[in-house]
């Protein structure tokens, strides 16, 4: 049985979709990368964690950016981060969730300080964020997925983008119907244009 080559012949490079050379460099970073290093990078996260009884319980952490009507400035969500830590209990009794909502309600809120992630820079946020230990009401519903108990990171690279006088509201949430230690943890990671 032959053995033939299935990408090219041995003597020639492998062909790809994109080619690097010095002469015509085709080298592509994402938005964040020159975000970051004019100082338009942040971040802001939250954690709310509880000790259930033999009923078991939730715990619920939202967070909410919102990009104050006037502020001059467009928001473009970078990542989603976070998860759930479920110890000291059965996970077959775990369920947990993560929702995504516009223009959300938060109850007994905080304000959480953005923080740059080019530490040489001093710009601070426009955006007003905000987290609470209760889902948000109202809004209008933008995504809702099951979760696993772990943790959980999605790269949005911008999809979401938040103009002035709109908010984004991110809640993670896990339940367990048996005693249990349970964390939910969010975060996020935007840009300011």
């Amino acid at each position: 049985m032959p053995n033939d080559h299935i990408f090219n012949s041995a003597n020639k490079p492998l062909q790809q979709l994109q080619l690097n050379t010095y002469q015509s460099p085709s080298a592509a970073a994402p938005a964040e990368a020159s975000a970051s290093q004019a100082g338009r990078l942040f971040t802001a996260g939250a954690t709310n964690s509880a000790t259930l009884g033999l009923l078991g319980g939730s715990s619920i952490i939202t967070i909410q950016l919102t990009n104050p009507a006037g502020s001059g400035r467009t928001t473009y969500i970078s990542r989603i981060s976070g998860g759930i830590n479920v110890s000291l209990s059965l996970l077959s009794s775990f369920s947990g969730s993560m929702t995504i909502i516009r223009n959300g309600t938060l109850t007994g809120p905080t304000t959480l300080t953005a923080s740059n992630l080019n530490f040489a820079s001093s710009n601070t946020s426009l955006m007003t964020v905000r987290s609470s230990t209760s889902a948000s009401t109202g809004g209008t519903p933008i995504l809702s997925m099951p979760l696993a108990a772990g943790p959980l990171e999605y790269n949005e690279f911008g999809d979401f983008i938040i103009p002035p006088g709109q908010s984004f509201t991110l809640t993670i949430s896990g339940a367990l119907s048996v005693a249990g230690v349970l964390a939910s943890t969010a975060n996020l990671v935007w840009w300011e244009v």
